[in-house]
């Protein structure tokens, strides 16, 4: 059975690492992404961790994540990202103290509904689609944009007003467009009297890349875990790994075929050990295969055709050293080359792997 280990002091590392940058780059209040599990890392665990080590300003993408935020006693501000226009979610969150994300006139005509009936004032982000084509008012609609804040307005705390890039880890002319989008509602917005306190466009791999885009307000996910899409010149450390153990030792002769598709044949009598954790854990699962341009597929079925006629090998660890995986990696174990070494039933194995990508039922471990 592996866990996840989660090294406290190289995530202690990269937060102050962020901090740092941050102060030198106009000094923006951020706010923790911490969707999806908590990128893997555990909603509760790493939200409590991130806020013990000074970040008070938590976001996330959808209601449930946030009520769950709730429940664990967290006190501090939530940011649900996504614009929703669902009567019941709306309520839940206002109910719940969640700072509510508005990007259409159906989520914003719902909110007042309910604000009337539960007599609560939340607080609110504006949400400006600025080109991803998802939630948010269209930048082109600079006044339907002017008029929904002045109705909000009267009904609850205007806090933040925030778009998304879509292609901040590689477009960079793109990205310059969608930050000039999003200026030119802050300057309408200006000239007519409205100035919203939080201005935030900036994820990860913005922060990193255009620090001149930060605003008063970043949003921070990835970084965190130092598994980012740009150049790591922050000198991040990279997050999150799986430990397992050895279950079963054995010597197979040579000319012997491991695993399915009988892809690996033994040139010589190997001594292996099966170890149980496979794909179905997560390991060996790359976020960066999932990034949506066409460029980076490109790119990564260039790099694995490389590997197939370079014979690239894969491995685990064991006390810092290198064993190589035979066969086919299978739904919860995979198989290594022991020869020559004396190790036990039980002996530790550490296994890269993106947290995102590891099972929610692998229990986090932070060491």
């Amino acid at each position: 059975m592996s866990v996840l280990i989660v090294e406290k002091e190289n995530l202690k590392h990269n937060i102050r690492q962020i901090k740092e940058y941050a102060k030198e780059n106009g000094n923006p209040q951020i706010i923790a992404i911490v969707k999806s599990n908590g990128y893997g890392l555990g909603l509760k665990e790493y939200s409590e961790f991130l806020i013990n080590n000074g970040i008070n300003f938590l976001a996330v993408a959808n209601c449930e994540e946030a009520i769950k935020l709730r429940k664990f006693g967290i006190k501090e501000q939530i940011l649900m990202m996504s614009s929703t226009a669902l009567k019941d979610e709306i309520k839940e969150m206002v109910e719940n103290n969640i700072t509510i994300t508005i990007g259409s006139k159906e989520a914003k005509q719902n909110l007042i509904e309910i604000v009337k009936e539960l007599k609560i004032k939340p607080k609110v982000h504006i949400k400006i689609d600025t080109g991803f084509g998802r939630y948010g008012y269209l930048y082109t609609d600079k006044e339907t944009i002017l008029n929904e804040i002045k109705e909000l307005k009267e009904y609850v705390d205007i806090d933040g007003i925030f778009s998304h890039f879509s292609t901040s880890f590689y477009k960079e002319r793109w990205t310059n467009l969608q930050f000039e989008r999003f200026k030119e509602i802050l300057d309408y917005l200006e000239q007519n009297n409205i100035n919203i306190k939080m201005k935030h466009i900036s994820n990860s791999s913005a922060f990193i890349r255009f620090p001149q885009m930060n605003l008063n307000t970043v949003r921070i996910g990835s970084a965190f875990l130092g598994r980012i899409a740009v150049g790591n010149k922050l000198g991040l450390r990279k997050i999150g790994y799986l430990e397992s153990e050895i279950s079963e030792i054995k010597t197979l002769p040579k000319g012997f075929n491991i695993g399915y598709s009988n892809t690996y044949t033994t040139k010589k009598e190997t001594k292996v050990a099966l170890v149980e954790t496979g794909y179905a854990e997560g390991f060996h699962m790359k976020l960066e295969k999932d990034m949506l341009s066409f460029s980076n597929k490109i790119r990564y079925a260039i790099q694995d055709i490389k590997k197939i006629f370079k014979n690239t090998k894969l491995f685990v660890e064991i006390n810092n050293k290198k064993y190589y995986i035979l066969g086919r990696i299978g739904m919860y174990h995979v198989t290594i080359d022991i020869t020559n070494e004396e190790f036990k039933i039980g002996q530790k194995v550490k296994m890269n792997a993106n947290p995102l990508y590891v099972d929610s039922s692998v229990r986090r471990v932070y060491r």
